[in-house]
């Protein structure tokens, strides 16, 4: 039982203490270091460009962009209460005053 406890509490030092030593280190300051975020940026953008680029063609090869005219008038064919419009808004006698400064 000794032996797990201690052998617990080395692992949870360990684990503690590595991240500490990854960044524990001072990084040069020169022309090249101010240049590594922005090729990390870079080099990101270019691989979740290319990636979505790739998921873009085949969503097209697979046919979903297919006849989109009718895919939009889907949402209208539903029948829902309407939770928007207020009810002074379905109100037909205050639109039929005849104010003229309309």
């Amino acid at each position: 039982m000794r032996r797990r406890l201690a052998f617990l509490v080395l692992a949870l030092v360990a684990a503690l203490a590595l991240p500490a030593v990854a960044l524990a280190h001072d990084t040069p300051e020169n022309d090249e270091s101010k240049w590594v975020m922005a090729d990390w940026m870079l080099d990101m953008f270019f691989v979740l460009a290319g990636t979505a680029l790739v998921a873009f063609v085949l969503a097209w090869k697979a046919g979903h962009f297919h006849n989109l005219d009718e895919a939009a008038r889907v949402p209208l064919l539903v029948d829902e209460e309407d939770y928007y419009t207020p009810d002074w808004a379905r109100d037909e006698e205050e639109w039929d005053d005849g104010d003229p400064q309309r």
